[in-house]
């Protein structure tokens, strides 16, 4: 499985961004994904998670209310639109999948099997 993220980049507080995550090697449709972030210093956190039938949503209470996970997976692709962006939401944003189809999505990092490579979001003040 390959999971390639993208969009990242500088934005001013307050702004919006929105970054991607395209799946290849599995069926996309029949798992769950998420997105975690590590900022510089600090373990890597849980952000927001999406069935993989698309109904549910998860999201950290410090995001829950500005930022959106979606997915299409028409384009095997993962979204996380983020809004009323912050300082303290600068990190490295990663998306994940795990190993087993049909399955309730995770909150634990290590329970992630793959990981995209990461695209940096720098939110300046």
């Amino acid at each position: 499985v390959q999971l390639q993220a993208s969009g990242g980049g500088l934005v001013q507080a307050g702004g919006s961004l929105r970054i991607s995550c395209t799946a290849s090697g599995r069926t996309f449709s029949w798992y769950p994904m998420h997105w975690f972030r590590q900022a510089p210093g600090k373990e890597r956190d849980f952000v927001a998670a999406i069935s993989w039938r698309g109904d549910s949503t998860y999201y950290s209470d410090s995001v829950k209310g500005r930022f959106t996970i979606s997915r299409d997976n028409a384009k095997n692709t993962v979204y996380l639109q983020m809004n009323s962006l912050k300082p303290e939401d600068t990190a490295v944003y990663y998306c994940a999948a795990v190993q087993a189809a049909f399955g309730s999505p995770i909150l634990n990092p290590h329970e992630a099997t793959y990981w995209g490579q990461g695209t940096l979001v720098t939110v300046s003040s």
